[in-house]
């Protein structure tokens, strides 16, 4: 059972399927994600995102989450480099002869720039990582860190962290263009996801590309709009 396990996820198939598992975790992860920052646009001080933020830095369960979700990440990364590795090495074997897959067929343009885009989000999530997770984890009080009193308790003022972060303008433009970037991903990878189980059916198909489109712009352009807002607040 354990050989069958190890060599199915090792197999150009198992390594697919588990590319698509994690794509569709950090898919879902983006959406909760996003509907707690979304807590930084309540015009009341930063009280609403405050809460929010001490709340999941402070609940075990989500923080055993968030360790896995960093897994997730990584592994998402690490398999997406490999498998672009041995397609770039299959084409080189025997030109371009190959035999196309439905991803690439879907969007050829898209399927050939993943790995760019891949790097570009991960280079975004390192400095996204050290900008505000680093701080809000590991930011000593008065070294760019603040208490907040909120209902007789103190906590850390991350509001302030992100309000000053999105004073720099060539931090937006950097945050709005690598969710740019991370839309075209999602574009492709959200219907590659479900190709990859099989779910590839007339009746059905329609259905997921348009969900699949719907999310790759919302769920970027709310992400994206958090920084606009900001900066043209302190305009």
């Amino acid at each position: 059972m354990k050989n069958w396990f190890v060599s199915f996820f090792t197999s150009s198939i198992g390594r697919k399927l588990l590319m698509a598992l994690t794509g569709i975790f950090l898919i879902l992860f983006l959406v909760v994600h996003l509907v707690g920052n979304l807590q930084l646009l309540h015009n009341d001080g930063g009280v609403a995102f405050n809460v929010y933020a001490d709340f999941m830095g402070n609940n075990p369960l989500i923080q055993f989450v968030s360790k896995g979700n960093f897994f997730f990440i990584l592994l998402h990364a690490v398999l997406g480099l490999f498998l672009w590795s041995k397609n770039k090495s299959a084409r080189g074997s025997v030109g371009y002869a190959v035999t196309k897959t439905r991803a690439t067929q879907t969007n050829p343009t898209m399927a050939k720039y993943m790995w760019a885009y891949g790097i570009v989000i991960l280079a975004f999530l390192i400095i996204h990582l050290v900008q505000f997770w680093a701080m809000a984890h590991y930011g000593e009080i008065g070294y760019g860190i603040e208490l907040v009193n909120i209902e007789g308790k103190d906590v850390r003022n991350l509001y302030a962290v992100v309000a000053e972060t999105f004073t720099n303008l060539g931090f937006v433009v950097f945050y709005v263009v690598s969710m740019f970037v991370i839309a075209l991903h999602l574009w492709h990878g959200f219907q590659s996801a479900f190709q990859t189980f099989g779910l590839s059916h007339p009746k059905y198909t329609p259905i997921i590309k348009f969900v699949g489109a719907a999310y790759s712009v919302l769920v970027p352009l709310g992400y994206a709009v958090i920084p606009i807002v900001f900066f043209l607040r302190n305009a």
